[in-house]
Order: C-alpha cells, then structure tokens, then sequence
C-alpha cells in the first residue's frame, strides 16, 4: 500500500470538483429580450442591476419636439434589447420578472441564442461615431418602393446586392418585359 501526503490527496480532490463544476456549466448566449413600449432603457437598467449582462445598442436621431432641434439617443431595435447568459430556468424566470420584459425571443415559446458574430457587429456599430441609419431587411424577390431621387415612387422588386449598390427589377405584366435599375441601398423601402 502506497501512502499519499494528506494535502496531495486534497489536491487531487480539488482538481476533481473544478472539473465537475467546469463541466455542469454551460456557455452563456446572446438572446434577444422583447420589452413593453418605451421600457427598452428601464429593462436594461433592471437587468443590469441583477448582475445580468445586458446590451441596449442606440442610435443618435434628431428629435424636433416643439420646435426645437436636438439630438438623442433611442435603441436600435424599438422595444428590443440583448442579454448574454446562461439561460437555466432560474435565469429565465429573473429575466422575464424584469420591468418592462415581455418574453425572450424565441420559437414555440423556447429562446433561441442569437450568433455571437451578429451580437459583434452590433457592439462596433454602437460604439461607431458614424451616422446610421435604420434599414428594412430585404432580401431578394421583396416589393419595395424607391424613396428618394428621381425614381422616387418607383415599385419593383429587389434583386441582388451587388459592391455597395442595390439592382430593382420593375416589370410590366401587359408588355411582359422587365427592366432592372441600379441604385443605393438607402433609397429603397420595403413595399407592402
């Protein structure tokens, strides 16, 4: 029989529970949290002050509120906002009693994480002293209507994104012919 120091066999039994615990815990996600209206800054507050990481991306607009001009800041994304956690049933429950929470986004009533990759980009955009501006998602074979330029008015259907510029199909169902014009991205909206 081999007799092992008492603090080697201490040792040995140290390494064991850490890796047990490394093992029970799961990697933290990014999830979207749906909020009530105009709660998106009071739910991060709560969030944050339970220890939950919380990401509220915001946009600087300018607010002509009687009469005057001035610049603010409002989220991104109206009535949403990120959180990245492990989300056991506990953390669920923490997260939905928030003020202002409605729901994690998800399907079926379960939350889906998000893509770190898109949670990054957002993190960039938001430290960004760039202007940005709010854009419909589109995706090819959506109507959508040119906003701006001399085409403004113009509905067809967006075909491709192509270096930086935005290609709409407009057709004439009587002639059966179809033309495609070229232009920037921001002067496009969906159409509905």
């Amino acid at each position: 029989m081999h007799f092992q120091p008492e603090n080697e066999m201490a040792m040995k039994v140290d390494r064991v529970t850490v890796n047990n615990c490394q093992s029970n815990q799961r990697t933290p996600n990014w999830y979207a949290v749906y909020t009530r209206s105009n709660f998106e800054s009071k739910a991060y507050t709560h969030l944050s002050q339970k220890s939950i990481n919380a990401f509220l991306p915001k946009i600087q607009v300018t607010s002509n509120r009687q009469g005057r001009c001035r610049k603010i800041l409002r989220p991104l994304f109206s009535g949403y906002l990120f959180v990245n956690i492990d989300l056991s049933p506990e953390n669920h429950l923490e997260i939905i009693k928030s003020t202002g929470v409605v729901y994690l986004v998800g399907i079926n009533d379960k939350p889906v994480p998000i893509n770190e990759e898109e949670i990054a980009n957002l993190m960039i955009l938001d430290e960004t002293d760039q202007p940005l501006q709010d854009q419909a998602y589109l995706k090819k074979g959506d109507k959508v209507i040119i906003t701006e330029g001399p085409l403004k008015g113009l509905i067809g259907f967006y075909l491709v994104n192509k270096q930086k510029v935005d290609r709409v199909v407009v057709s004439i169902d009587f002639l059966k012919r179809s033309l495609a014009v070229e232009l920037n991205c921001w002067a496009l909206e969906k159409f509905s």
